[in-house]
């Protein structure tokens, strides 16, 4: 079948569209929370053009709860008749390890779930998006829990608003990682220094776990981030929406 998956993110919204198990045409839309349905129709459809006739189901996972309703009223405007959202109750295949299994946000289980399938456990998924995340699945297939982390486009923001005299700059990083002027130096800090941030944060999971542990990353910012570190196995773009598609399989008949 057709399948729409869609990622919604604090920044971005990562559309793709699966005929069975062979992810297709894929797309990041703005993800904006004074949108409206009609207007996110017209995104999703301007994005899959004319295979966006033929989607037979969908399933989303999402992060920013007003956009939720919004996305699946969206879907239903399209024709795509009763998409699934990725919430607590659902069948995952995962074993939540956590104090409190229904606060572990969608994107996270979503991942894992993907990791466990596509990866060989024991692994650790880091996400660089908005937030950093750092998920951890045990070599038995369970989800343990993990780190979240603000992310470099946070810290670029919050460096401009409070600090009077440091200015707002893309991300991007510089060539050196002695930076020579304002801005490069802020890049630096930025990537350089969340790469060596999320080095370390492995490296104390994997202390933690007495493991060496597979480390796959994913997310908008990994193709910046992950050349200027040591030890990712895996640069998994597609993770998140491969997850949703095990997920919609694994409820299918609902």
């Amino acid at each position: 079948m057709k399948l729409l998956a869609a990622d919604i993110g604090n920044t971005q919204i990562q559309v793709g569209l699966f005929d069975g198990e062979v992810l297709g045409s894929t797309r990041r839309l703005p993800s904006r929370r004074d949108t409206t349905a009609d207007e996110l129709a017209v995104l999703v459809g301007g994005a899959l053009a004319d295979e966006a006739r033929s989607v037979e189901g969908a399933v989303l996972a999402s992060v920013v709860p007003p956009l939720t309703n919004l996305f699946v009223s969206a879907l239903v405007s399209m024709g795509i008749e009763n998409p699934l959202v990725v919430a607590p109750g659902i069948k995952t295949g995962l074993k939540i390890r956590t104090d409190s299994p229904q606060e572990v946000g969608a994107d996270r289980i979503v991942n894992a779930v993907a990791a466990s399938d596509r990866h060989s456990p024991p692994l650790v998924v880091v996400d660089f998006g908005t937030a950093t995340t750092f998920d951890v699945v045990s070599d038995a297939g369970e989800y343990l829990g993990g780190a979240i982390t603000p992310g470099p486009m946070i810290g670029a923001e919050a460096l401009s608003m409070r600090a009077a005299r440091l200015p707002r700059v893309e991300i991007s990083a510089p060539e050196y990682v002695i930076g020579k002027n304002t801005v490069d130096s802020i890049r630096s800090g930025l990537l350089h220094g969340h790469a060596a941030m999320a080095e370390g944060m492995i490296a104390r999971i994997e202390g933690e776990m007495q493991a060496r542990l597979n480390v796959v990353a994913t997310g908008g910012l990994a193709e910046q981030i992950v050349p200027l570190m040591k030890g990712i196995h895996t640069v998994d773009m597609e993770l998140t929406l491969h997850g949703l598609r095990l997920i919609h399989e694994r409820n299918a008949g609902r």
